[in-house]
């Protein structure tokens, strides 16, 4: 036990000594040893957001949605395509995006309760962060064929006339596009509106009937007064008409209500009769001609090219049922102190979804902006799940932007197709230079605020990677093939 005791004692002096050494070495020997070096904390990198992503899908899986990703700009480099946009470089001022608010559009929109109708017109017409800031519509100057029936502003029994319009009266439309009107003005006061006749009163055409024929030249005088008391009652009403076009697809009479009017007989009546009346009357109004399709730029081109015409004409209007949109920019070329407007394309009840985004984004918004138009609008706002109503004769598979059934409404691809432009380019934004970049249709804007503005359709059959460059640097992200993205920055 003693022995025991005594080894371990030995032990622990034995461990101490070699304690005691080890500190005095250690305290002696400081300058010797190198110094312990404490890495910096490095802070972790953040990223910011620079960019925001606005995503619709051709599949509908992701319809004008924010994206959460981060897009930040940077330089570093890489070997994508890029579209490099140029604030520097700008060429028209955009007046606004939207719809044609037809007769049966309002027909259906009025059924809603009036809780689901405010805040369907606040979404289409607001500004809050939920609305898609629609900023111009055309309205039929009486019916058009997406009403119940054809109707003019001054129908009489057959045989009779009435020289001096004392029985012109919009009493047809008070209950409905006018009523709707005034609601959306008091969300949007400063709405563009264009009207657009889709006959004559039958009375005043060589065939007495609403669909087809002529306006016969001794009614010119009467009919360019009745231009002025629309546009005078609709004031009356507190709506201001910015434009209008003489006639709606002047070189279709197969419609019902239709009539055709040649690029000659257009001309006659806006040098003669619709430019004097308006000069009369102190009438400000806009005269667009033409609003027919892109294959026939000579008709706008010849009215444009007459000496007494062309001062009254404010610029034209187009359609693109048949030609390619760089018509547009074929007429503007030609006329460059004249505006260019694209006023009208259906979607169909036949097509389907994904097709229509291509190519109405590559065409209607994209083609036309890219090609001088200071607009673009998608033909019917709204109508019932039949497509209805329509005139007996009139378009039976024109899809409105909304499908409205009881209190149900369904938003199209028109819908989508607008709202990448309108909720984000509003009236007094101006285009500017973006390069085209293989599959990747695109178009740039700067807004009134200073935004810029990229929208890019990929029109592809792939997923396209690539970079967009502004002022030296870049963001580099993706689409799907057949979407559509909304960028946006300051």
């Amino acid at each position: 036990m003693k022995h025991n005791l005594k080894k371990t004692i030995q032990v622990l002096f034995f461990a101490l000594a070699i304690l005691t050494h080890v500190k005095c070495s250690s305290s002696s020997d400081t300058v010797d040893q190198p110094p312990v070096v404490v890495p910096p904390v490095t802070p972790p990198v953040t990223v910011t957001n620079d960019v925001d992503f606005w995503l619709t899908k051709s599949d509908q899986t992701v319809l004008l949605t924010k994206q959460s990703g981060v897009l930040g700009f940077s330089t570093a480099s890489n070997s994508l395509v890029s579209i490099e946009v140029n604030e520097a470089q700008k060429f028209q001022t955009v007046d606004g995006f939207g719809y044609t608010l037809t007769g049966g559009s309002a027909e259906v929109i009025n059924q809603l309760s009036a809780s689901k109708k405010a805040a369907l017109m606040e979404e289409l017409f607001g500004s809050k962060a939920s609305s898609i800031g629609v900023s111009y519509i055309r309205i039929s100057i009486g019916a058009s064929d997406l009403n119940a029936e054809p109707f003019s502003y001054n129908d009489l029994p057959k045989g009779d006339t009435d020289l001096a319009l004392a029985k012109f009266s919009l009493d047809k439309d008070k209950n409905g596009v006018i009523a709707l009107l005034k609601e959306i003005l008091a969300i949007n006061p400063k709405i563009k509106i264009l009207g657009t006749p889709w006959s004559a009163p039958v009375w005043m055409k060589d065939n007495d009937s609403f669909k087809g024929g002529r306006l016969q030249t001794q009614y010119y005088d009467v009919y360019a007064k009745y231009f002025v008391k629309y546009i005078q009652q609709m004031k009356a009403e507190g709506i201001t008409i910015d434009a209008i076009t003489p006639q709606n697809e002047p070189l279709h009479a197969g419609n019902n209500p239709s009539m055709e009017m040649s690029a000659l007989e257009q001309t006659n009546f806006i040098k003669n009769n619709l430019g004097p009346a308006f000069k009369a009357a102190n009438i400000t109004t806009k005269i667009i001609a033409y609003d027919h399709n892109c294959d026939n730029p000579n008709y706008p081109k010849a009215i444009l090219a007459d000496a007494d015409a062309n001062p009254f004409v404010d610029g034209s209007a187009f359609h693109l049922y048949a030609g390619d949109i760089n018509a547009l920019s074929n007429v503007y070329n030609a006329y460059p102190s004249k505006n260019i407007y694209f006023t009208e394309q259906y979607t169909s009840s036949t097509s389907d979804f994904g097709g229509d985004l291509k190519w109405h984004l590559r065409n209607v918004i994209i083609g036309s902006m890219r090609n001088w138009s200071k607009n673009a609008l998608e033909w019917n706002l709204a109508n019932n799940a039949s497509f209805g109503p329509y005139t007996n004769g009139g378009c039976t598979v024109c899809k409105g932007a909304l499908t409205i059934s009881g209190e149900s409404v369904e938003r199209n691809v028109a819908y989508y197709i607008i709202a990448h432009a309108s909720k984000f380019v509003p009236a007094g934004s101006i285009r500017i230079a973006s390069n085209s970049s293989g599959n990747l249709q695109n178009v740039a804007f700067v807004t009134p605020s200073g935004s810029k503005v990229l929208i890019v359709e990929n029109d592809g059959n792939v997923t396209e990677n690539f970079n967009i460059k502004f002022n030296g640097k870049w963001v580099t992200t993706s689409l799907d093939a057949g979407s559509v993205g909304t960028y946006t920055w300051k």
